[in-house]
């Protein structure tokens, strides 16, 4: 049957970021659609919890505590889930955020550590597991969680948003580097209700936020999860090199209030 394309049984999927929001969310909608899924995140405690959560949908998970910001934790995230399934098919570099701040007060230190976070990990941690992709299983996706702050200008993220809008190309040039065995796309998230998100928590901020998005409601994990599946699974197996808008239809460029020149 057709809707067996969406399915991903018995692959090997990394998740970073996966103790909470997006990440925790892709991690068990990968387990429902037949995935073995590797949780990766800072916090052991939290990714022990999203492990048990795959293993209660009927498939393998491992929780590895990790910094993608360090290469050495890289490498052993990599290190075990080979030694745990001796496969990987599937990477979701969804680790990545950033405090506001205005560009005027963002220091060269900070501007850098935001870069690392979410362009020079993704790169890294993709870079270590796609030849193993190519050896283990044939090929595989990588699927590189973006945010609207790298396609518009908002106010208080220069460093995030220049750094999602490198991830963005960055998808596009590794697609054409690793096809046709390895596919690589991003998503872009609009605003979601996750617990790292603090503007969902003010009311007022966030009806403010809201007006500019044309289907009239913040996003939820599930809407991400959804694109993560298709561009993980056979459905998507001609779409390479692609950068998927998920955030409601907005083209308002809303952030936080600058320092005045």
């Amino acid at each position: 049957m057709f809707l067996d394309r969406f399915r991903i049984d018995d692959r090997v999927a990394i998740v970073t970021g996966a103790g909470q929001g997006i990440g925790a969310g892709i991690a068990t909608v990968f387990a429902e659609a037949g995935a073995h899924v590797v949780c990766a995140a800072r916090t052991q405690a939290k990714i022990d919890a999203v492990a048990e959560q795959v293993r209660a949908r009927g498939r393998r998970s491992l929780a590895v505590a990790c910094d993608v910001m360090k290469r050495e934790q890289l490498e052993n995230l990599v290190r075990r889930t080979l030694d745990e399934f001796g496969r990987v098919d599937v990477l979701v570099n969804n680790a990545g955020g950033s405090a506001p701040a205005p560009a005027l007060r963002t220091s060269e230190r900070y501007f850098e550590s935001v870069v690392r976070f979410n362009l020079v990990s993704p790169f890294l941690l993709s870079r270590l597991v796609v030849p193993l992709m190519v050896a283990t299983a044939g090929g595989g996706a990588v699927v590189n969680i973006s945010s609207g702050a790298g396609r518009l200008g908002l106010s208080g993220f220069a460093a995030y948003g220049s750094a999602k809008a490198g991830l963005n190309h960055l998808s596009r040039t590794l697609a054409v580097e690793f096809a046709p065995k390895v596919r690589v796309n991003a998503i872009v998230v609009g605003l979601v209700a996750t617990p790292g998100n603090a503007s969902v928590n003010d009311a007022a901020t966030l009806a403010h936020l809201v007006k500019g998005i044309p289907m009239g409601r913040i996003g939820n994990v599930d809407d991400i999860a959804g694109c993560a599946l298709y561009l993980a699974s056979p459905a998507a197996s001609w779409i390479t090199g692609k950068v998927f808008e998920v955030d409601g239809g907005n083209e308002t460029p809303i952030g936080y209030p600058a320092d005045p020149l």
